[in-house]
């Protein structure tokens, strides 16, 4: 077993099916409820677009670490763009959070920090989660997230 949490493994694995940008991004932290990343600024503009898909793939990943494989779908998502998001080489973090979830719908929030730790654009999704929440891949961690309580662990 890898010495990373049992959320952090299942939201590694679920990041794979949901959006081609995973690929870019490092998943520092998952616990359930919450995910921490960040990216490589790549090009000299941060286009908006990205910041409103990333909030797209993030909510989605902070749905995962409550456990659902697959995520849903999105029914509302919005982003705010507060200042620029750095410099080609920077490193720009993010933080998203469910704000709530109940048996058909899961709000998240998502914040996205410069290296100096000032905001740069938050956003938020929701995602209806009805049909989602009883794929029979789903599994339940402990509160802080570090063991697999019920269905298949994975490494």
């Amino acid at each position: 077993m890898s010495t990373a949490t049992a959320c952090l493994r299942f939201t590694r694995r679920a990041s794979t099916h949901i959006s081609l940008l995973t690929w870019q991004l490092v998943i520092h932290e998952a616990t359930p409820g919450t995910v921490n990343v960040s990216l490589k600024v790549e090009q000299s503009n941060m286009h908006g677009g990205l910041i409103l898909s990333l909030t797209d793939t993030l909510g989605s990943l902070a749905v995962a670490t409550k456990g659902h494989f697959m995520t849903g779908v999105s029914t509302d998502i919005g982003t705010s763009f507060v200042r620029p998001a750095g410099r080609v080489g920077d490193i720009l973090h993010a933080k998203a959070v469910i704000t709530g979830m109940g048996k058909s719908l899961a709000y998240t929030r998502v914040d996205f920090t410069n290296p100096a730790g000032e905001l740069v654009a938050y956003g938020h999704h929701t995602k209806y989660i009805g049909k989602s929440s009883s794929h029979p891949q789903n599994i339940k961690f402990s509160e802080d997230g570090k063991v697999v309580i019920e269905g298949e662990d994975v490494d």
